[in-house]
C-alpha cells in the first residue's frame, strides 16, 4: 500500500504511532469497516468514536475483503481512495487498510483501549470482541441508529451503476 495522505499508513508505521501515542498517555480507539461510499452514518459513527476520548484509528477493509463481505460489484470506491477520504475527517487520527475479514489481527497488534463499533452491533456480537477483551480493551457501541447504509444507497435507482 502506498500512502496517499499523511494520516494513511501501512500497519507497521501505524503501530509505531500507536506506541508513541500510548507512551504519551493517550487512549487508542479503533474503528473499522468497509466505508464504501461515505455517508452521514459513517461520519456520525466516527465522530462518536472520537468522542470516547483519545486517538481514533480507522481500519478500512481492502478491496478483496470488502468484496468477500459485500458481494460482487463492491466496493465501488477503491481501498486507498476510501482511506484517503476518511483521513480527511477531523475526527480521524490515522487510517490503515487491512486484508482480513475482521480486525482481530490488528487488535492483537495495536491493543486498542476501545474498539468502537456501530449500532448495528451489540457489545456481545462484535466479531472481534474476544480479541479486544484478551488484549485488555473494551468494546463500545457508538453512533446513531443504523438508518443509513451504503447497500441501501446503491439500491436506489438514481445511483450510477458500474
Amino acid at each position: 500500500m502506498t500512502p496517499r495522505a499523511g494520516k494513511v499508513m501501512q500497519t507497521a508505521e501505524l503501530a509505531q504511532h500507536v506506541t508513541q501515542w500510548r507512551a504519551a498517555g493517550e487512549t487508542i480507539i479503533l474503528a473499522n469497516g468497509c466505508f464504501d461510499v461515505l455517508h452521514v452514518g459513517h461520519v456520525r459513527y466516527l465522530r462518536a468514536a472520537k468522542e470516547l476520548g483519545g486517538r481514533l484509528v480507522v481500519a478500512v477493509n481492502s478491496d478483496a475483503s470488502a468484496r468477500s463481505l459485500k458481494g460482487s460489484g463492491r466496493p465501488r470506491v477503491p481501498d486507498l481512495e476510501r482511506a484517503e477520504i476518511l483521513s480527511a475527517l477531523e475526527a480521524v487520527d490515522a487510517v490503515t487498510v487491512f486484508q482480513d475479514l475482521d480486525v482481530r489481527r490488528l487488535v492483537h497488534l495495536l491493543r486498542p483501549d476501545i474498539h468502537a463499533k456501530g449500532t448495528d452491533y451489540t457489545p456481545e456480537n462484535v466479531p472481534e470482541r474476544d480479541a479486544v477483551l484478551a488484549c485488555g480493551g473494551r468494546v463500545a457501541i457508538v453512533g446513531d441508529p443504523k438508518d443509513h447504509s451504503t447497500t441501501e444507497l446503491l439500491r436506489r435507482d438514481e445511483w450510477p451503476k458500474s
